[in-house]
């Protein structure tokens, strides 16, 4: 049986640097197939409607259709990998949205968790890492992520990758593909055993 990830990414140019790294990962994660979902391209809707709100008396909650579409493209698939530009120390708008509407009450926490053990994110920081440390921005990144997100839906190895200076010049861009092509190969070894 083949290995087979989710891909997330979202930015609303399809040309950028984000796009070149998801495609970079995918590229050097041999034996993964990939279901690619740009959340932009597909004009998710990151907005939180009613039906799909938690409710908290009700852990087995229907929700939307395309909730539940969304939830069904995760369960076809053994793990999870988002890749987005950090934006104001978190992920964007559009990806957020997708977290606060699919990953719901029911199906990623409460009785349940989140259906899979490896859940990457792998963020591009403008600044390097100097910047993010000096104001704790780093730590404010990873509680809000991998602590609020992954580990609060029960993820059992959860990944968060910041890769810094991506606006530093053509040397820092370099190191930064090789950083991902080494990530892509790590992740195919972890999920293709």
């Amino acid at each position: 049986m083949q290995s087979s990830a989710l891909l997330l990414t979202a930015h609303p140019r399809s040309d950028s640097l984000t796009s070149a790294l998801a495609d970079h990962f995918c590229k050097h994660a041999e034996n993964v197939q990939f279901e690619y979902a740009d959340l932009y391209k597909e004009n998710f809707d990151p907005r939180l409607p009613v039906e799909d709100e938690p409710d908290w008396d009700n852990s087995r909650k229907v929700y939307s259709d395309v909730v539940q579409q969304e939830m069904a493209r995760v369960e076809r698939n053994m793990a999870t990998v988002m890749v987005f530009p950090i934006w104001w120390w978190s992920m964007p708008a559009m990806m957020k949205g997708w977290v606060d509407r699919v990953m719901n009450n029911g199906w990623a926490y409460g009785d349940r968790t989140y259906p899979h053990e490896h859940f990457w994110m792998i963020g591009l920081a403008g600044n390097d890492q100097a910047s993010f440390q000096k104001r704790g921005y780093d730590v404010a990144v990873d509680t809000q992520l991998r602590v609020g997100i992954m580990d609060y839906c029960g993820v059992a190895h959860p990944r968060l990758e910041i890769l810094y200076g991506s606006m530093e010049g053509d040397d820092v861009l370099t190191g930064i593909f090789d950083q991902v092509g080494t990530l892509g190969q790590e992740f195919a070894n972890l999920i293709t055993k």
